[in-house]
């Protein structure tokens, strides 16, 4: 056994390592002339049999010679060129004869090339061989590259070859008995160091270097098969194959992929004595073995033109262009027009000038030729541009229009400009590894003149330009604008901080680690604005960081101090963390790890914070996926977002953001002059007597908004307060206006074409053939609008224009509109070169037009529209959308360019389906009675899965019928792939046709009539009858008539009927009106049985027999555990919300379990009130009678209750059907709605309810659905709707069970549980969905926190109320009781005020100072306070005197009992008793405020925020800054602040020292003693002399929290003082 082990063991290691005796590298011998046969072709189509392929083959004789040391010559004899288009390997090639003498033209003379040990070197072709021929002898001489290692015979390396240099393994088999060699080599072609590839339009798509080989959608690997026969003199190549294989997956799907197969063979014939003769012309070093590109890119994958004159073929094709548009001939226009931008690609600068000459001042020429030659992207047509920018302002040229006169006057071209010059650059070095600094320079000179004006906008705009070029080089320019590592960079906007940021991210594809380096000190400056540092977040997490990076992140969020930035952070790392895209795996399983260790904190946060929102899947199967991402970036000063970002990331990435900077200033009342008043000059005064005050930065009102697709910025916009002013001048000339409506007066006629090329994306790579592979996508649009459009206006406008004259005029209106879009679209994979094209084509077209003809009166005086139109004399396409997609093996050369050879690739015709096949026994029945055998019909199914629906309605009396049609037909019999799904056909349109009718129809009119006339448009159309003899009144004739004429007068008497023989309901119980503001009782939500199941002891509840059912079911469950049916308690239907009607004064309870809905039943409100619309769409006949329907709608709005009805009827006589919907608040808490249709509204029904109560103890609203009868499509839309229900309940987490209710009611129920939680039930016939605590987006006050001064009105609704609620709950609140304060955001702290110190409450810390609230504890009690507030030119005092209080306003006493309102800016004040005082300030001062109660920013960590805005070590050190210092003499507070000396030495280095404190400390005045001190903690200065002590005075208090910090002790500070009599002036 150890025997047979150590054999095997030395076997293997010989297969291993193996040294050879002789050479077997090629050798070819001086003097001789070796022979041999190749062949070469290629072929492109699907794998497997049944479908068409495309491809070539080479076949010729070769002549080797070796002519000196490593020099060789080639000879090429007879070649042959021929086609291949069917189906493989039944059909032939077809010999090429024209294409046949081209290649042998270029390959006559012999080639050149060194050979050294199995290494090709240079190669040396004639001077005039076009590079395809060049190419092709590339490819004969890579199969001779050949790398031994004598010592292995197996082995890897990279290896140079003609596409690149790429891993390489090998394989040796040797026959040393025969002295025979086999080499075995293969190549992995996505594995390549230097690869041979071309791209074009590909600068945007960003690769996935980390992702698996089997996600990618390019394969491609090559084998060869060498035969090597050696001896003493050498080795000698007797055959070479070689076989290689390209997959192209568009869709990743395994068995749905295009495959290229290549196959070259090279064998020997014979060896000859005469060696070849040497060339006589001089060759040209060609290059290695490498492909070489030449002009691939000029040759758009379009049929092939044949290239005698181009300016002359420019021309016929420009005017047959201009014809083509006239006739809306789109799809020949969109071929001709790629046509022309091929042609502008070849043709050079004075061709292009000699047709600008021809063609410039004919618009439509000079339309197309424009266009054109902005999609060739050639040099000519780009020098043609930059000549033609300076007096025609046609495009943009790099630098030269950077600088241009005419730029540089017009904004919006200039920022486009900038932006477009930096999307060049980075298209330009997407190729290269470094990008020239001359193409960056214009860019960093914008930048560095911009900072040096401090020009904001210049700055944002080098900083975004700079981002869409996306180069490394300029970082160090980026930086200067960041404070973090330019102090002076500080004083900038806090915008241009966000777009330093933002212009890192497309540097990060290119250097993610110095990106990452960056960003993540950004994100770590606590001293930077929280959006700045939210975009360093973004930016961060793109450069894909590491596990201990976003570990980090993770550790600083948990002590850091801003709950904007954590909150960001935090749900930044959950979207990250579900994501499944390979490229994120490690980027998610890291995010995993570090939201473990946050979640405890930051969980919970509220919407008030910032967040990321994040939907996205991948699909394994296909390896394609896509995310979408909402960045929203909340701003501690404003309650809206300061910046929102979208982003949209698949193969391609969109973005959509929006950036808003006190945006609240814009939209809030303005124009208050505040520094007029009396108020600001005081509080300018008082803050130079509180420490260090500093008040906020002024902050220009502004909205920006900016769009990026495939990562470039393409357009951005400003908005702030000048661009308004300037918007509203405009509008405000009334010249402009009516300059416009006369432009409209003389009428818009014209047509409309705008040709583009839409994308143009090309890969192409070399084959071991020689000739290129390319994978191209081109796509042109071509949109269309012709119109017609004329307006009279009567009276004609006067000459002094107001814009008032436009409510009293009569418009006529005419108008032919018909616009048109048609895209096309062609994807290619094959040989593309300029001699001939071979593969596979895929053809897109998309094509949409509609019409509109109309003539339109509008009178807006008497609120009338007349709108009339043509009637359907024939079929005519309202909307359309075509999709064809065709998917071809073509064949094309330049011997035959006007006949191609094209074979569809699925067969079209009819294949018979094996399904319906007979079985033929192989021998007949021996007894001709025992078995019967038909002969079955055989059933041919087409080779297309075919799909056709045709919906159409007829509107006879309208005389027309409107179908869609949907047509789809696509080969579903090969594979069930995408790419077998994508060819086929898609056809939806919206057809009008016309029906055939008694009478012919004049026009088709719809008439709108609004107003105290609508009730004289409607049509009466029944027959009036004889008049009852005993008529009441003309009014009630009226009504009666209105009635007869709508066909609703059966409709109320049915109804009445049905009500009458229903049940009243009485409960014996008086329930009062339940408010969202009642305060919910204990019991909670999961025991909510037993308090529903007392509503329904009496068993009086109509409409719930299906709960006697579930009853008899479950009647022997009844020794059920409690735990159970608390657990089933949610979704039972035994909770229910029961709300009070207020009009029924009996106190009768309506239950949600009621299914029909016991209200009165609804009047006709015509009998009591006229329409206020009516709209009549008739069709005019020409014998006068007109046929058609009526729609009108009625309103009766009252203070309790509202009512809506509309009633849709047919005006023609025989025609009963009728539409009746009315909508209905019965009271606060319900609204009700129905909608009937069919014969007098009597076939199906709709019914809805919305209420409000209580659910389990909790304010509640219920919305209940009910049909009792409904068409069999809605069902049938309903089920499939249905279907997806439990799925999307188990993704979305919510809970489900399976529970009968009634089958034609859905009920869903909202409880609020708490301001911000709410619970959900929806219950629907045969499922029960439900879920706990779901957080809102905005607080809902469910308890009583509102001001009872502050609520509506009970009369007011529910509805108007619950939107009341939240506007109200979101104004902030802050409240002071006794010696605890609540601050606007919610922080409660302990702080005992000293006694008769004025403290700052709250203030208006923005530039405009609006008002100050003060507050100080009297002597008396310290119950009892005094408030001081100051607004606009006010000053209101509130004290108590004598046990009673007193109000004084602007020192004038008032009376007590009399609110005193101030109108500035919303301030309500009023004077009542108040031993506690709570302050309530708007939404929209957020982040303004300043004082004891806050900033209210929503940052709790920040909240102990002294006059400074450093933060204060606790409640004591915060309350005491804001004490406002007063003149001993002249106030009552005796307390001033003062540095001290700490007496006591403090230990200091391991040594006792005198120390000094930094900040002053609350000190009573001379003459007074201390009587109450409380300990406060102070930074403390080592070493400070008294001389320097003296120096800290309050002047340089703003710099105290910069000094430097030795130690913190505690310090005495005094809060009460007992003073004898002080000097004072008299």
């Amino acid at each position: 056994m150890r025997g047979l082990i150590l054999a095997l063991v030395l076997t293997l290691a010989g297969n291993v390592s193996v040294t050879f005796y002789f050479s077997i590298e090629p050798v070819f011998h001086t003097g001789k002339t070796y022979l041999y046969g190749y062949e070469s072709f290629i072929l492109h189509g699907l794998p497997g049999r049944g479908s068409a392929m495309a491809g070539v083959r080479l076949t010729c004789k070769l002549e080797i010679s070796h002519v000196s040391q490593s020099d060789h010559l080639l000879q090429i004899r007879s070649p042959k060129l021929e086609e291949f288009n069917g189906f493989w390997p039944t059909d032939p090639f077809t010999p090429s004869s024209r294409l046949t003498d081209t290649i042998a033209a270029c390959l006559s003379q012999a080639f050149k090339f060194e050979y050294t040990e199995g290494r090709v070197g240079s190669i040396f072709a004639p001077e005039d061989c076009p590079i395809l021929c060049t190419n092709l002898v590339r490819g004969i001489l890579n199969m001779m590259q050949i790398t031994i290692k004598k010592s292995q015979n197996v082995y890897e390396l990279q290896e140079a070859g003609i596409e690149g240099i790429c891993q390489t393994r090998y394989v040796i088999q040797d026959d040393s008995k025969n002295n025979r060699a086999t080499i075995s080599k293969s190549k992995d072609l996505t594995n390549c160091q230097d690869k041979a590839v071309k791209n074009m339009g590909m600068a945007y798509i960003r690769p996935c270097p980390t992702c698996p080989l089997k996600v990618r959608n390019i394969k491609g690997t090559v084998m060869f098969t060498y035969k090597m026969k050696y001896d003493d003199s050498g080795a000698l190549m007797t055959s070479a194959t070689s076989k290689q294989v390209y997959q192209v997956s568009p869709f990743n799907e395994p068995n749905g992929a295009a495959v290229m197969e290549a196959r070259q063979e090279l064998y020997l014939v014979d060896v000859k004595r005469t060696p070849i003769s040497a060339p006589k012309t001089q060759l040209q070093n060609q290059g290695s073995l490498r492909y070489h590109f030449s002009g691939e890119l000029l040759h758009m994958p379009i049929p092939l033109i044949r290239i005698r004159n181009p300016d002359l073929q420019l021309t016929e094709t420009l005017r047959e262009l201009v014809q083509n548009n006239e006739e809306a001939a789109t799809k020949e226009a969109s071929i001709k027009f790629l046509r022309m931008v091929q042609l502008f690609r070849i043709v050079t600068l004075d061709q292009i000038e000699s047709l600008w000459a021809q063609f410039a001042n004919d618009l439509p020429y000079r339309h197309w030729f424009l266009s054109a030659i902005c999609a060739a992207g050639a040099t000519d047509t780009f020098r043609f541009l930059k000549q033609k920018i300076h007096d025609e302002k046609l495009l943009l040229f790099l630098q030269t229009f950077l600088t241009c006169p005419q730029i540089q006057k017009a904004p919006t071209l200039r920022i486009i400009v900038y932006l477009a010059y930096g999307s060049m650059v980075n298209k330009y070095c997407a190729q290269t590894s470094l990008c020239p600094n001359e193409l960056l320079q214009p860019l960093h000179d914008l930048a560095t003149e911009a900072t040096s004006k401090g020009d904001a906008k210049d700055m944002a705009l080098a900083l975004k330009a700079i981002g869409n070029a996306g180069e490394p080089a300029s970082i160090k320019r980026i930086l200067k604008f960041l404070p973090t590592f330019s102090p002076a960079a500080a004083s900038l906007p806090n915008r241009i901080h966000v777009d330093a940021v933002l212009a890192l991210r497309k540097i990060a594809r290119k250097d993610p680690a110095k990106v990452r380096e960056i960003s993540l000190q950004v994100f770590m400056d606590n001293t930077l604005a929280p959006n700045v540092r939210m975009v360093a977040c973004v930016v961060l997490f793109e450069t894909k960081p590491a596990l201990p990076t976003v570990t980090a992140m993770a550790s600083s969020m948990l002590t850091e101090p801003s709950l904007q930035v954590a909150s960001f952070t935090y749900s930044h790392m959950k979207a990250l963390a579900v994501g499944r895209i390979p490229q994120l795996y490690n980027l998610s399983a890291a995010c995993n790890i570090a939201i473990k260790l946050l979640s405890p904190r930051l969980d919970r946060l509220s919407y008030r914070y910032s967040k990321v929102m994040h939907v996205g899947d991948y699909s394994c199967e296909y390896q394609a996926g896509a995310i979408w991402r909402v960045y929203l970036m909340n701003s501690p000063n404003t309650m809206f977002p300061s910046d929102i970002i979208t982003k949209v990331r698949g193969y391609y990435a969109n973005t959509v953001a929006l950036r808003s900077q006190s945006l609240t200033e814009l939209i809030r009342k303005k124009n208050i002059p505040f520094t007029e008043y009396d108020t600001y000059k005081t509080l300018k005064e008082l803050g130079k007597t509180l420490l260090g005050w500093k008040e906020l930065p002024l902050e220009d009102p502004l909205v920006s908004a900016y769009v990026k697709i495939l990562g470039q910025e393409i357009a951005f916009v400003d908005i702030d307060k000048d661009a308004i002013q300037q918007t509203m001048t405009v509008l405000t000339r009334l010249v402009v206006v009516k300059k416009v409506v006369e432009e409209v007066q003389r009428g818009i006629s014209g047509q409309w074409t705008l040709p583009a090329m839409v994308a143009e994306l090309r890969h192409i790579v070399p084959t071991v053939v020689g000739v290129p592979l390319e994978l191209s996508l081109c796509g042109a649009m071509l949109a269309q609008a012709a119109a017609d459009v004329h307006m009279q206006m009567s009276p004609p406008l006067s000459d002094n224009f107001r814009p008032s004259q436009l409510l009293e005029t009569n418009m006529d209106i005419q108008a032919d509109i018909k616009p048109k879009a048609y895209f096309h679209m062609t994807a290619m994979m094959g040989i593309n070169t300029q001699y001939f094209q071979s593969g596979l084509e895929f053809h897109a077209e998309l094509s949409a037009n509609t019409t509109m003809k109309f003539d339109a009166r509008i009178n807006m005086k008497e609120k009338n529209l007349k709108l009339e139109t043509p009637p359907c004399r024939q079929e005519v396409e309202l909307a359309a959308v075509r999709y064809r997609r065709a998917f071809y093996a073509i064949s094309r050369n330049m011997e035959k360019v006007d006949s191609e050879k094209k074979s569809h690739l699925v067969p079209e015709g009819e294949v018979p389906s094996i399904s319906n096949q007979p079985f033929q026994p192989s021998e007949r029945p021996s007894r001709p009675g025992s078995w019967k055998v038909r002969r079955p019909l055989t059933v041919l199914q087409t080779g297309r899965k075919s799909y056709a629906r045709i919906f159409c309605r007829k509107f006879e009396s309208l005389g027309c019928s409107a179908c869609l049609s949907l047509k789809s037909r696509n080969p579903a019999f090969l594979r069930k792939t995408y790419l077998h799904k994508l060819v086929g056909e898609l056809e939806a349109k919206i057809v009008l046709k016309p029906v055939h009718t008694d009478a012919e129809i004049d026009k088709i009119q719809l008439e709108i009539q609004a107003g105290s006339k609508a009730a004289s448009k409607i049509t009466d159309v029944a027959s009036s009858g004889s008049k009852e003899e005993d008529e009441p009144s003309l009014y009630e004739n009226i009504q009666a008539k209105l009635k007869k004429i709508l066909g609703i007068e059966n409709v109320f008497k049915v109804a009445n009927k049905t009500r009458r023989r229903k049940k009243r309901i009485h409960t014996e119980e008086k329930t009062a009106v339940t408010d969202l503001w009642a305060v919910p009782s204990a019991t909670p939500l999961s025991s909510s049985s037993s308090s529903s199941t007392a509503s329904s002891a009496d068993g009086k509840d109509p409409g719930n027999e299906h709960k006697k059912n579930e009853i008899r079911q479950s009647g022997k469950q009844a020794g059920s555990s409690k735990s159970s049916s608390r657990s089933s308690s949610v979704s039972s239907a035994s909770s229910k919300i029961c709300s009070s009607s207020s009009e029924e004064h009996s106190g009768d309870r309506h239950c949600s379990g009621d299914s029909d809905y016991s209200n009165p039943q609804p009047k006709f409100l015509g009998d009591s009130k006229a329409p206020v619309l009516a709209a009549v769409l008739r069709a005019i006949h020409r014998d006068g009678q007109p046929t058609g329907l009526q729609l009108v709608l009625y309103t009766d709005t009252q203070p309790m209750r509202s009512r809506t009805q509309v009633f849709v009827s047919s005006i023609t006589g025989s025609s009963r059907w009728k539409l009746c919907a009315d909508a209905s608040v019965i009271n606060s808490h319900k609204v009700l709605g129905y909608l009937k249709w069919g014969k007098d509204c009597q076939d199906y029904q709709i019914a809805t309810q919305i209420a409000t109560g209580q659910f389990a103890a909790y304010p509640a609203v219920q919305m209940k659905l009910e049909w009792p009868k409904v068409p069999s499509i809605v069902r049938t839309t309903a089920r499939w709707l249905y279907s997806f229900l439990p799925g999307a309940a188990y993704v979305l987490g919510y809970s489900q069970r399976q529970q009968r209710s009634p089958s034609h009611q859905a009920t869903l129920v909202m409880a609020l549980t708490s301001p911000r939680t709410c619970d959900v039930v929806l219950k629907l016939p045969e499922l029960t969905i439900y879920d706990r605590a779901i957080r809102l987006p905005l607080p809902f006050p469910s308890s009583p926190g509102t001001p009872i001064s502050a609520l509506p009105s009970p009369e007011r609704n529910i509805f108007s109320q619950a939107t009341f609620s939240v506007i109200e709950n979101l104004k902030a609140r802050c409240s002071v009781f006794q010696n605890t304060i609540t601050t606007f955001n919610g922080v409660e702290f302990n702080y005992s005020m000293p006694t008769n110190c004025y403290h700052v409450l709250v203030q208006d810390c923005s530039p405009e100072l609006k008002f100050l609230v003060m507050m100080k504890r009297l002597e008396e009690s310290d119950d009892i306070i005094a408030i001081n507030v100051r607004l606009a030119s006010h000053e209101v005092d509130m004290y108590v005197s004598n046990g009673l209080i007193q109000l004084k306003i602007n020192g004038v006493q008032a009376p007590t009992d009399v609110p005193y309102t101030s109108n500035s800016e919303g301030k309500h004040l009023s004077a009542s008793f108040f031993i506690s005082t709570k302050t309530q300030v708007a939404f929209w001062m957020a982040g303004k405020t300043c004082g004891i109660c806050g900033k209210y920013d929503a940052e709790k960590e920040r909240e102990y925020q002294m006059p400074s805005g450093y933060l204060a070590k606790d409640a004591v050190s915060f309350g005491q800054s804001w004490i406002i210092s007063e003149d001993p003499c002249a106030g009552a507070c005796k307390l001033q602040r003062k540095f001290v000396k700490i007496e006591k030495p403090v230990a200091f280095e391991k040594a006792a020292a005198k120390c000094f404190s930094v900040e002053p400390v609350l000190q009573c005045l001379e003459g007074c003693s201390a009587t109450g001190t409380v300990p406060v903690p102070r930074v403390l200065v080592h070493n400070t002399t008294p001389a320097s002590h003296s120096a800290l005075d309050l002047e340089g208090q703003t710099n105290l929290g910069q000094k430097s910090e030795d130690v913190v002790s505690r310090v005495s500070a005094h809060t009460a003082c007992s003073c004898h009599q002080q000097p004072c002036p008299a």
